[in-house]
């Protein structure tokens, strides 16, 4: 049987939506407002789903202090309070959501501990205001 356990985290940071390949009108076009050449900055709430076979010995999926430790290095520590645009995941890439969300997904998968059982990112949701979130699932 397998099991899951879910965890929120909120971090605030910034971003420009602006594409260096579209002119000037096109990303004003595409992003609105989002284009601000100052930026703009938002609250975001990073759920993470754990999934695996319940620990015989803890009762547990994963202990919450571990996926902890995990989020707060690979994402808290890296993307709270900073400017999206500035990291170099986003040197090649607009910082959307869409695309956080995948990056988000990307550097826990491989970072969760897989002992003593095997455990399963299933997914990683990110919310961005009240109204848009964005989801990135393990298929």
């Amino acid at each position: 049987m397998i099991a899951y356990f879910g965890r929120r985290y909120t971090l605030s940071a910034s971003h420009r939506l602006h594409c260096d390949a579209l002119t000037d009108d096109q990303n004003r076009a595409a992003y609105g407002k989002c284009n601000n050449p100052h930026g703009h900055g938002h609250n975001y709430i990073i759920e993470v789903l754990v999934g695996g076979p319940v620990d015989p010995e803890t009762g547990m999926v994963i202990n919450l202090v571990d996926l902890d430790a995990v989020v707060r290095t690979r994402i808290l520590d890296r993307f709270d309070h900073a400017n999206l645009n500035l990291d170099p995941l986003f040197t090649a890439q607009v910082p959307t959501t869409e695309n956080l969300c995948s990056e988000v997904f990307r550097l826990l998968k491989d970072a969760l501990p897989t002992v003593p059982q095997q455990l399963r990112l299933e997914y990683v949701r990110v919310e961005e205001t009240e109204n848009n979130f964005f989801q990135c699932y393990n298929l």
